[in-house]
């Protein structure tokens, strides 16, 4: 078959890939998009999605700008935090704090990716269904064959593929992979109180466990633990009545709105992000623990920040343009995996006196106006 030939192909479809594909776009590169299977959005105001993200304030106006900000009935704000160490710490603070509106937005995974596709239905993206077959580059382009012998060429390949990248593979790229030991569990609760936006979030010694607010009386959970399959073999009622109990029913009773789900947690670290002619952006560039909610702000930003950078590049493949790309993210990501991963090792280490310490940090922290503002700076940063 002919030679199909873009500015950019980008291989994923998720929230990431799919937000880069409309921005080049509306830039006016010519883009194709490869997603496994064509996204169903059928019955989507029928429940709601275990897959929830806490959407940071320059991401929700990166978004806005692409049109593919849901609407806000199903959305919910995180004005103020709430977070408890294992042995009586405690630190607050508040999108006043940082004089904004709120720390963060939660919204639905298939919320966000029904807006991002029905923008791309209406935008001159190709978006392509299938699987990739091998990938080739040399100096001057990328090349994509498909399992249907249709044979792609860009200026630029962009792997938005997820933490199993097979395009990170295909590059020969290593990466660090360090397992957590740990799986986060994720279901959504509808709750007898109002959560008055507040997201909650405990630290147990082992476990970390947080609420996070949904539209309405409806929070999500997210539960890092060593155990995930004592939580999975729950009824829905006896998981409700465990969360509710581990939170200290600060929320009265729950009922179970969606069943526990669980991922393994890793923090992957490639050894690059970029590579003749490709650029790896989301999950397939960097995974960070979850604790921090930040993991999609990271691949937004990638995204937002790519797209830029390609705006008005003559060769959107052109080797110090990725190498501007790859310097611009790699403090902002390595910055965030390192205070999660720190952050995670001081919570769960065993050594004498240390708990009384990482505690006693917390409250003295929440005791400083200065580190409290700092603290609700860096939660609104990305």
């Amino acid at each position: 078959m002919r030679d199909s030939q873009y500015h950019a192909i980008i291989v994923g479809g998720g929230l990431v890939g799919a937000s880069l594909a409309l921005a080049l776009a509306r830039a006016g590169k010519r883009v194709a998009l490869l997603e496994a299977r064509p996204p169903s959005f059928d019955g989507l105001d029928s429940g709601w999605d275990a897959r929830i993200y806490a959407v940071s304030p320059a991401n929700r106006r990166f978004l806005e700008s692409l049109g593919t900000w849901p609407g806000m009935e199903r959305i919910g704000a995180i004005a103020a935090m709430d977070v408890c160490g294992d042995a009586g710490g405690r630190i607050q603070f508040s999108a006043r704090d940082a004089d904004a509106d709120a720390l963060a937005w939660i919204a639905e995974n298939r919320w966000l990716l029904a807006a991002l596709w029905r923008q791309l239905a209406d935008s001159d993206v190709d978006c392509l269904h299938g699987g990739a077959q091998s990938l080739a580059t040399t100096a001057s382009e990328a090349r994509l064959a498909l399992d249907n012998g249709r044979q792609l060429s860009a200026e630029l390949l962009v792997g938005a593929d997820g933490a199993n990248s097979w395009v990170r593979s295909q590059l020969g790229l290593a990466a660090s992979v360090k397992p957590y030991g740990q799986s986060g569990v994720v279901a959504n609760f509808a709750c007898e109180k109002p959560h008055q936006g507040v997201a909650r979030q405990w630290f147990t010694g082992d476990s970390i466990l947080a609420w996070l607010p949904m539209a309405g009386n409806r929070i999500s959970m997210v539960w890092s633990t060593p155990d995930p399959q004592s939580l999975l073999i729950l009824s829905p009622e006896a998981l409700a009545e465990k969360v509710a109990a581990a939170g200290g029913r600060q929320l009265g009773a729950f009922s179970t709105l969606t069943a526990a789900a669980a991922f393994p947690l890793r923090l992957i670290q490639p050894e690059a992000v970029v590579s003749e002619r490709v650029a790896l952006i989301g999950d397939a560039a960097h995974t960070v623990h979850p604790l921090a909610g930040q993991g999609v702000n990271l691949g937004f930003q990638d995204a937002a920040q790519l797209a830029d950078l390609l705006r008005a590049a003559p060769d959107c493949g052109d080797w110090m343009l990725l190498r501007r790309y790859q310097r611009q993210r790699r403090e902002a990501v390595t910055t965030m995996q390192l205070g999660c991963d720190s952050l995670y090792r001081l919570f769960h280490a065993k050594m004498p006196g240390l708990s009384w310490l990482r505690n006693t940090g917390l409250s003295l922290t929440n005791c400083c106006a200065p580190l409290k503002r700092q603290f609700a700076r860096q939660a609104i940063g990305y």
